[in-house]
């Protein structure tokens, strides 16, 4: 995934919408709503892209106007609407999908409790990828990026 996201990083030039040194690819809405849906966690920018991991691996990103990508073990439930695919990282074949990151269906408080629920779980799924086997002074085991109070 960093591979496909640095092949499509632009360094900020001027009069673009810089996003610590890169274009930004979203729309800055869609950087606050990825960061309001996990408040706990910090979102990295990314060659250009707001992306939220666990133990190093990426979990969900922000992507154009009206596209969330998690990364599940399973496709998320029937009940939240897809965005539009984002070859090659939604293949049949990989673990991300595309969620509309609005769900404009749902009342807005539902929307934002099912999305949130949905990117813990992809948070924990990234972990769980991981070889990292820290745990914090509590002994639990560190999903956050290192750094963080």
């Amino acid at each position: 995934m960093l591979k496909l996201l640095r092949r499509r990083g632009v360094p900020h030039k001027p009069g673009g919408c810089d996003y610590e040194g890169w274009e930004l690819h979203t729309h800055p809405d869609l950087v606050q709503r990825l960061a309001d849906l996990a408040p706990q966690w910090s979102v990295l920018a990314t060659f250009g892209v707001p992306v939220l991991a666990a133990k190093g691996i990426a979990a969900a990103l922000a992507q154009g106007t009206g596209t969330l990508l998690v990364r599940l073990p399973e496709a998320p439930t029937a009940s939240l609407t897809p965005a539009r695919p984002c070859p090659p990282l939604t293949d049949p074949s990989g673990d991300w999908y595309s969620l509309d990151p609005w769900q404009g269906e749902l009342p807005s408080v539902e929307s934002k409790r099912l999305l949130a629920r949905v990117i813990q779980h992809a948070l924990s799924h990234a972990a769980s990828m991981s070889d990292d086997d820290s745990v914090d002074w509590r002994g639990h085991p560190v999903q956050d990026p290192p750094g963080r109070p």
